[in-house]
């Protein structure tokens, strides 16, 4: 409920409003809303209480009470950028997108160079997706104050939208005007990996730890480079100090593969009966290693992966001559896409960014049919015993999308999707003349990537789709591309599902 406004225009004096902004400053923040709201009691009419009680909450987390101190401010002091400003932070906390964007641009028009502003309706945009606006609004903020988290910004919408060579400017102009900045290091590091370029990405990891020691995201990404080099022992630590994300599947992983079987069993055995079974990669370990010594599978995320395939025609793609089809064909080939070179990949290409984020409008259609289809793909597995089913995510959240193409002899190794819950793949051109029936399959099973096998007796299974299908799948399962010989591409668009986190990847202003 509103505050009720007096008639009075009595304000408090200077001796009564120092005290309230030492303990703002000194961030006693329930002390500091206490005290605003007695003083509001008395002076209802000073717009400088109701703006110190919205800071106050909204650092509090209470965001309803904060939107209602600013909107008492605002009635008092309409034309004050920072009131809106402070209003559009609120709103964004509460992923109200539309105010918090209507916020930001009137706090604009009231001050053109307010850069942090533009900043933050550059977050915003980005946290919708909507990438060629967020950097537009970056790079609007940078025009006024070149500053570096602004280019930091920058950065990672670009690289989002796979342009790596100009996210890499973007870090490096950041680092350039602020050599301490361990984020921007830890970052231009994860997109020099995208290009393929280790030998540099290693470094800037390096100059990222040796500004903080403790960075979650260099620690992280120095582990999994040291476990890619199969350098197990020392990666454990690095993911162990990140405390990010998968770390704890990930360290189980570097146990696994180093044949330290009784502690990956000990540690197990602690996760098994102290968490939630939602891990998918971990649940990938778990029916390796049940399968590997012919003991039950304790991890109850998906335990029979291979009866939750699915595979289904879409019919906005499978129609002859599907304009979308030809839509998304002729983007994938004449959009400026930058690549990601991975090295499971042969004889293909795979895009860089997320391509469900880009503006084309095949892509985005396509990313609304897709989620249509994970909804047929709950409704069709509804009523399993598995954590996959019954933790299903509620909102759907793209984590990554990129299209693979491949050429003659093209094929994908054996693996997993570690950041998934549910991934898959759509089919825009397959090869059709074959040697074999299963070139060019999608093949899945339970066994990849070397993990050490103490027997070959690991189920496998394989999809043959076609042109204008879907396969989905729970990414702890292994998967991979047969090879085909015919001169033919092979063209899909293969994405990840997982349940909305948090994202620590970016700096408001």
């Amino acid at each position: 409920m509103a505050t009720p406004f007096s008639a009075s225009n009595k304000q408090p004096s200077q001796q009564e409003i120092q005290p309230l902004l030492n303990l703002l400053n000194a961030g006693q923040l329930a002390a500091t809303a206490n005290m605003a709201q007695t003083l509001i009691a008395q002076y209802p009419n000073t717009f400088l209480l109701h703006n110190v009680l919205g800071i106050a909450l909204d650092g509090l987390g209470e965001y309803d009470g904060a939107i209602n101190s600013y909107r008492n401010a605002l009635k008092l002091q309409p034309n004050m950028p920072d009131l809106h400003f402070n209003l559009g932070i609120v709103f964004g906390n509460l992923n109200r997108f539309e105010e918090a964007a209507n916020s930001y641009r009137k706090a604009i028009a009231l001050n053109p160079k307010f850069f942090e502003a533009y900043g933050n309706l550059g977050t915003l945009m980005q946290k919708q997706g909507k990438l060629e606006e967020a950097v537009a609004s970056y790079r609007k903020a940078i025009s006024i104050n070149a500053d570096a988290r602004g280019y930091f910004n920058l950065g990672t919408a670009l690289r989002d939208q796979g342009k790596l060579d100009e996210a890499i400017k973007s870090y490096q102009q950041a680092i350039q005007l602020f050599p301490n900045y361990a984020d921007a290091h830890s970052n231009l590091g994860e997109t020099l990996r995208d290009q393929g370029n280790m030998q540099e990405a290693i470094k800037s990891y390096q100059n990222a730890l040796a500004l903080n020691p403790n960075h979650p995201s260099a620690n992280y990404n120095m582990a999994e480079f040291l476990y890619l080099a199969k350098r197990y022992d020392e990666a454990i630590p690095h993911f162990e100090v990140s405390q990010l994300d998968d770390w704890q599947e990930r360290s189980m992983y570097c146990l696994y593969k180093a044949e330290r079987f009784d502690k990956f069993k000990n540690k197990l055995d602690v996760i098994v009966k102290s968490g939630s079974h939602t891990a998918p990669f971990l649940a990938t370990l778990s029916t390796h290693y049940s399968i590997n010594f012919g003991v039950d599978d304790p991890y109850n995320f998906c335990k029979n992966g291979l009866d939750f395939v699915y595979n289904a025609a879409i019919p906005e793609l499978s129609e002859p001559n599907s304009p979308l089809l030809n839509a998304l064909l002729n983007d994938i080939n004449n959009a400026e896409i930058a690549e990601r070179v991975q090295g499971m990949l042969h004889n293909g290409k795979q895009s860089a960014g997320n391509l469900f984020k880009r503006p084309e409008d095949s892509f985005r259609t396509l990313g609304e049919l897709v989620k249509k289809e994970f909804i047929n793909y709950k409704n069709k597995f509804a009523g399993a015993d598995c954590e996959l089913i019954k933790s299903f995510p509620e909102e759907l959240e793209f984590t990554s999308s990129w299209f693979v193409k491949m050429r003659q002899g093209g094929h994908l190794d054996s693996h997993i999707h570690e950041i998934g819950w549910i991934s898959g793949a759509v089919y825009l051109a397959m090869p059709s003349d074959k040697k074999s029936p299963e070139e060019g399959a999608f093949e899945y099973g339970t066994h990849g990537d070397s993990y050490p096998q103490k027997h070959s007796n690991f189920p496998v299974g394989w999809v043959i789709p076609n042109v204008g299908e879907i396969v989905l799948f729970p990414s702890s399962l292994f998967h991979r591309t047969i090879p085909f010989t015919s001169n033919e591409e092979r063209i899909c668009i293969a994405f990840d599902l997982k349940p909305s986190t948090p994202s620590n990847a970016r700096s408001n202003y």
